[in-house]
């Protein structure tokens, strides 16, 4: 166990806006890594494999990846902190980018699967890390604070799919296949970026918050799962917040893995998917403040509803979107990533608010589990409903995500009108 650290000495205040800024360039370099392979990973899928129903399986084992490493990261968070969690989860990143570029080297669908699993903890640190931008942060700041850390995820994220380019005549030149140079690139970004939260995550503000506000361990139970599902039994606000995001995540990961060959049975070239991805990480993370800061204003249940009708707007374009590069596809997958950021941001801020100290860790660490395990499953029929049915159906499939996102919206509001679940959540930021 990591030593204690007295409140006392610190500025609450002054940590705060330390880690928020180490949180910011850490998402950005982070970002990079876990973007720069989405344009082609299914296609690199369909190359190996040779079959287009297969062309999604990388996605889904990159999700499977990102929900075992949100608890595996957890326990290491509760344990010995952020910072030991973060590091460890792009580390893991960095190796299974490298195992995707080997992947591509020999030729072997499984070497691609497992650095798909290896590379989804990077997923499941940078999801780790909007939280732990909450720790010491103050109720009625505390979306924007998330939201943050949310939006510095836009400059890695909108490059790396726009460094394909970059990556295609890396990989020319190291001789190894086009499609692997991303993530040859991402590798590098990633063991950067865990060196960053090494050297500089400091003080950990999990750990000062601990010491700021103890609670009673015994009043708690000792598993993570238990943990989880105590609190969503006792507080049923988080439970409906699981469940927004979690569809909300599976509605905008099914589509979005698809895309790519929708738009190139159309005949769409690299360079304009990688645009289009680009638009829609955009739209995920670019507006994030000003999402964080409506949920402070207006109250995080509306945002949430406001997050499901967006997505639903968003596939009605993709459903009605020709193959190729057109309009309805620019603007379905724009809305696609903003109706993902008001749900998200939404949600998040709501478990944040509503779960005890005592079970910070395993309920965000379960919740992002939850989310993940339902991507992937969305991810896995993506590839056989498009083959079998045609994208528009695919659409239409996750439409009842997005409406599912909007109910749970109306559910919170129903519980989220309540004090934080845990009394010493209100740190003292004088001291």
């Amino acid at each position: 166990m990591t030593a204690s650290i007295a409140p006392s000495a610190v500025d609450l205040d002054r940590v705060q806006v330390r880690t928020i800024r180490t949180l910011v360039v850490s998402q950005a370099v982070g970002a990079v890594g876990v973007t720069i392979g989405v344009a082609t990973a299914s296609l690199l899928a369909r190359d190996i494999s040779g079959s287009e129903s297969m062309a999604g399986l990388a996605q889904t084992f990159q999700v499977l990846g990102t929900a075992g490493a949100a608890v595996l990261l957890s326990r290491l968070m509760r344990r010995h902190g952020r910072r030991v969690g973060l590091v460890t989860g792009y580390l893991l990143g960095a190796v299974g980018a490298t195992l995707a570029v080997v992947a591509g080297v020999v030729d072997s669908m499984l070497v691609l699967l497992l650095g798909a699993v290896l590379l989804g903890a990077t997923t499941a640190t940078n999801s780790g890390s909007r939280y732990a931008a909450t720790d010491l942060a103050p109720e009625e700041s505390r979306a924007r604070a998330l939201s943050v850390v949310v939006w510095a995820t836009t400059i890695g994220a909108v490059a790396g799919p726009n460094l394909t380019g970059v990556g295609a005549g890396l990989a020319n030149a190291m001789g190894i296949p086009e499609l692997t140079g991303g993530f040859a690139i991402g590798a590098v970004a990633l063991v950067a970026a865990a060196a960053w939260i090494g050297v500089l995550l400091r003080p950990d503000p999990l750990l000062l918050a601990q010491a700021a506000a103890p609670v009673e361990p015994s009043d708690t139970p000792t598993r993570s799962w238990s943990r989880f599902t105590t609190t969503v039994r006792e507080v049923p606000a988080v439970g409906a917040a699981v469940v927004g995001m979690a569809c909300a995540h599976a509605s905008m990961v099914t589509v979005m893995i698809m895309t790519p060959l929708h738009m190139e049975h159309g005949g769409a070239h690299l360079e304009v998917i990688g645009f289009v991805i680009s638009l829609h990480v955009l739209g995920m993370f670019a507006f994030s403040p000003l999402v964080g800061l409506a949920a402070d204003k207006w109250g995080r249940p509306p945002v949430l509803v406001a997050g499901g009708l967006t997505l639903l707007v968003s596939l009605v374009l993709c459903g009605f979107a020709p193959e190729g590069s057109s309009w309805q596809i620019f603007a379905g997958l724009f809305l696609l990533g903003l109706g993902w950021s008001f749900s998200t941001v939404a949600a998040s801020t709501i478990i944040a608010d509503r779960t005890p100290l005592s079970a910070r860790t395993d309920v965000q660490g379960s919740s992002d589990m939850v989310m993940s395990l339902m991507a992937a499953g969305g991810g896995a029929l993506a590839g056989v409903i498009v083959q079998g049915f045609g994208y528009p159906v695919l659409a239409a499939f996750a439409a009842l995500l997005g409406a599912a996102v909007v109910a749970a919206g109306i559910a919170t509001r129903r519980d989220a009108q309540g004090s934080a679940a845990d009394p010493g959540r209100q740190l003292d930021h004088s001291t």
